[in-house]
Formats: C-alpha cells, structure tokens, sequence
C-alpha cells in the first residue's frame, strides 16, 4: 500500500491537471465560461472531498477503505475530464 502523503499527491496532481484544463479553456475564445467555472468548481470540491477523506481512515479495513477509494475517485476524475472535453 502506498502512504497516505504520496495519494494525497497523487489526487492533488490529478485534481490539479483537471484545473488546468478549465483555466486553458476558458482562455479560449467562444468559451462556455458559466460551464467551465462550474466545473472548475467541482473540481476543488473533489480535490478536497478525497484529500479529506485519506486524512480520516477506516480503522481495520483500510485495505478496503483505500481501494474503494481509488476506484471512486478515478470514476469522478474520469467523469470530470470527459465532461471537460466535451465543452
């Protein structure tokens, strides 16, 4: 199992790439600006809703607790990029 600081990392990285994507966006001319600020918005909300939820582990499955977790978070993170490409 890999340390809570390099998931966090890890989570913060990919949470932050996504922003990026939105802000890259909303430079562009045309741009959906309420739509990406939403997104942009939602992307915080995961960043900080998983980071949260490493810091307050499961005690006696966090085997478990952590694999759950990754899944859920790469279904969001995935979800929130397709969103991102089809502005």
């Amino acid at each position: 199992m890999a340390s809570r600081k390099t998931l966090k990392k890890n989570i913060k990285n990919i949470t932050g790439e996504l922003f990026a994507d939105c802000v890259v966006l909303s430079m562009c001319e045309g741009a959906d600006r309420p739509a990406l600020e939403q997104l942009m918005a939602e992307t915080l909300a995961l960043n900080t809703e998983y980071v949260t939820r490493i810091s307050h582990t499961e005690r006696g499955s966090e085997k478990l607790f952590y694999r759950k977790l990754r899944t859920e978070f790469a279904e969001k993170a995935a979800a929130l990029g397709e969103r991102i490409v089809a502005l």
